[in-house]
């Protein structure tokens, strides 16, 4: 029975090691240029050990959601980050029915310009309950007034679905970064070209408690298209 026992545990342990090795894909042996996104979710992360990983070369961190939600991690993760040697964007998580205005200051507080290495983000994954065109509408408003208070227009961050539903032939203009988790490259349903491809929310890292989204910049691109362009 013991034997039995051991046995089982031996093949659940193998399974779980490739399911998590399934995620690696191509990024201990190929040339595409790979990256993290953190938020306080991961907790206090060990970024020296980060920095050391030489895998990885960008980093967006979660500054803040909404109108009044700022996360916790935020100002550790940025300095330390900057310490140890990431290039360093920050992200706020669009909620389009909370008030414009009031979601850029609130993004604008934490995301200082003199902080940046790479242009915003603006994750995108929610139509807030409204309709098709007042999402659309409410989103384009806001991108716009990032792109004046940044003086650059920042990345778009999003999923292939919700942008094959919502943001066909919107966001044209703005470079994009696609999450879909599978080892097949994404394509979108208008065809277009995008910056950036989050493959895995179960990514490992060491210097990183749990799982990490990772993501690689696509083809041509490279990450002087995403630096910030200090004025």
């Amino acid at each position: 029975m013991k034997r039995i026992l051991t046995i089982i545990i031996i093949i659940t342990s193998v399974l779980r090691l490739a399911a998590q090795e399934s995620y690696i894909l191509c990024e201990d042996t190929c040339k595409h240029i790979h990256g993290i996104d953190l938020s306080h979710y991961q907790g206090n992360v060990f970024w020296e050990t980060v920095g050391d990983n030489t895998h990885m070369k960008y980093v967006y961190l979660k500054a803040t959601e909404g109108g009044d939600r700022i996360d916790d991690q935020y100002e550790r993760n940025i300095e330390l980050a900057h310490r140890h040697g990431l290039k360093v964007g920050s992200y706020h998580f669009f909620r389009p029915k909370t008030n414009l205005a009031t979601q850029l200051e609130n993004f604008k507080k934490q995301c200082r310009p003199g902080d940046q290495d790479l242009i915003p983000m603006i994750d995108v994954e929610t139509n807030g309950g409204l309709g098709v065109q007042q999402f659309r509408d409410s989103l384009v408003v806001f991108l716009k007034m990032v792109e004046k208070a940044y003086k650059q227009k920042p990345l778009i961050y999003t999923g292939r679905n919700f942008y094959n539903k919502y943001l066909q032939h919107l966001i044209d203009d703005y470079p994009l970064m696609v999450a879909m988790y599978s080892d097949q490259q994404p394509i979108l349903a208008d065809g277009r070209d995008y910056t950036a491809w989050q493959y895995t929310a179960k990514g490992r890292i060491n210097g990183i408690n749990g799982y990490v989204d990772k993501s690689r910049l696509m083809g041509r691109h490279t990450l002087r298209e995403l630096r910030f362009r200090h004025r």
